[in-house]
């Protein structure tokens, strides 16, 4: 049966005149088959005709706006429904002679192939295979779907995701826009959210900011609000939270590089080439190459440039495994990686994690960012210098390094233990210092990125360029690395 939500739809399609011959058919079946929508349509056309009359007189001739009376346009329902009927025979007919509106534009593209800017979306369906694009509805709801995604619009206000990720920043003007799946439907109600559609079927709605309403194909309705999320397919309803890490947001959109993007990666590349024939270099990883990618469970997704990879770490057990370093001791070890963090995974975000600590076994590498959203450099057995600044008995950085929203962050942690340093930059600058009394050499081998032990150590979010060298990076070095990664345009994240 069809919804009251994609009748109110239809109606306002109507008066705006953007209806498609699609909806007009059904416009003309629900009057003719239902008497009650026939009223409701009736009232619908008497009100938007009073606005009509009533905006119409404030501007003739003498005319004054405080002065004119209060205009309640009542027709005959006989009269009406004829006249109804004749319209919808006439606007079908036009609309048979005359090209119909886009339900939506698409503004700006980074990577995505064929669907360039400009481009017109009339009910198409679209394969997304790389990159991201924004498409704005005639109704003004701007929309950012990320590769890889299958989208269809079917109105102006009505967008099926077929597969993938979008997400939406919807005005008053749009208020209703609702995005469609297999397992149900997000109808907003004015507000910011995304949805993530996966190749299973299953979906899952974010809402940031203000209301959307939840319906699944069962019936069963929720009122979400920002912050909360909800899975169309769970039995309870309720995921942990809001992963804003997962969506490119139209404000992040609107930050990347445009113009110069495939320059930029150029440069980033460039670097990369460099550092791949370091002699100190012991793992670089950039997840392009399946050949090289490294066991575990994640999931392979978009990466910090558009047509490039990344993993994501989501449920509980997420994790790729390492083994690198070999069985030596690194006096100087230097780790580096862009990451896309949300706020869920506490107490702790794990970065890298050796599988060998203990007392017993001193220099085991943890790195990690804490419950305090910093991060954290843990050898076994080490110990900081006295007088030292943290209460937890490891080194930490200073500067919290999650955004509001999901947002990409260079990360870099520079050990050297002949010193007793540890120094810690966020994207490119020096953050802080801290001072090891004990400390003692680095050791690696058997190692895990993700879920660490099931209970504490966990990463919520996407990583992307790991770099791990057995020498100090010097500050210039780590601008250098951040500078050419950085994948927005003159954006400071610190």
């Amino acid at each position: 049966m069809t919804s009251n939500e994609e009748r109110s739809i239809w109606l306002e399609e109507y008066v705006r005149g953007v209806a498609t011959a699609e909806t007009m058919a059904k416009l003309e079946e629900a009057i003719l088959n239902d008497r009650a929508f026939r009223e409701e349509f009736i009232d619908y056309l008497n009100v938007d005709l009073g606005l009509h009359l009533n905006a119409a007189s404030s501007f003739s001739e003498g005319s004054s706006i405080a002065a004119l009376p209060e205009i309640k346009p009542r027709v005959s329902r006989r009269t009406w429904i004829g006249v109804a009927a004749a319209l919808i025979v006439l606007l079908v007919a036009v609309a048979a002679f005359q090209p119909p509106r886009p339900f939506a534009t698409i503004t700006s593209r980074i990577g995505a192939g064929a669907l360039e800017a400009g481009l017109d979306l009339n009910g198409e369906r679209f394969e997304l295979k790389r990159g991201i694009v924004e498409m704005q509805t005639q109704l003004g709801a701007k929309v950012v779907v990320e590769a890889p995604a299958s989208f269809q619009f079917e109105s102006v206000n009505r967008l099926r995701l077929f597969q993938g990720r979008l997400a939406a920043n919807v005005p008053e003007s749009a208020q209703g826009f609702s995005v469609l799946t297999a397992t149900g439907t997000a109808i907003d109600l004015g507000t910011e959210f995304g949805v993530d559609v996966k190749e299973s079927g299953e979906s899952e709605i974010h809402v940031f900011e203000g209301e959307v309403i939840a319906e699944s194909t069962d019936g069963a309705r929720q009122n979400l609000r920002g912050g909360e999320a909800f899975s169309l397919s769970s039995t309870d309803g309720l995921s942990e939270g809001v992963r804003s890490a997962a969506f490119v947001l139209p404000e992040e959109f609107a930050l990347f590089h445009l113009d110069n993007a495939e320059a930029m990666r150029a440069h980033s590349d460039h670097l990369l080439t460099r550092l791949k024939s370091d002699p100190a270099l012991i793992a670089l990883l950039d997840f392009e190459n399946d050949g090289e990618l490294p066991s575990g469970q994640y999931h392979l997704v978009q990466g910090r440039w558009p047509g490039l990879r990344a993993p994501e770490f989501v449920e509980q057990g997420d994790h790729m495994k390492l083994d690198v370093g070999g069985d030596r001791d690194w006096s100087e070890l230097t780790l580096a990686a862009w990451v896309r963090l949300d706020q869920m995974g506490l107490p702790y975000q794990s970065l890298l994690h050796t599988d060998g600590w203990s007392p017993e076994n001193p220099g085991q590498v943890h790195w990690m960012v804490t419950r305090s959203t910093t991060m954290r450099w843990a050898l076994s057995a080490n110990t900081l210098a006295p007088g030292s600044r943290e209460s937890h008995g490891y080194p930490d950085s200073i500067t919290p390094v999650l955004p509001a929203k999901g947002r990409w962050v260079h990360l870099a942690t520079v050990y050297d233990s002949g010193e007793g340093s540890v120094k810690f930059y966020l994207n490119g600058k020096l953050d802080s210092e801290s001072r090891q009394e004990v400390a003692h050499p680095a050791r690696l081998g058997q190692s895990q990125i993700g879920n660490w032990d099931k209970r504490d150590r966990k990463l919520s979010g996407r990583l992307d360029e790991l770099i791990i060298l057995g020498r100090t990076m010097s500050a210039a070095e780590v601008r250098e690395l951040y500078e050419v990664g950085n994948p927005y345009q003159k954006v400071d994240n610190s």
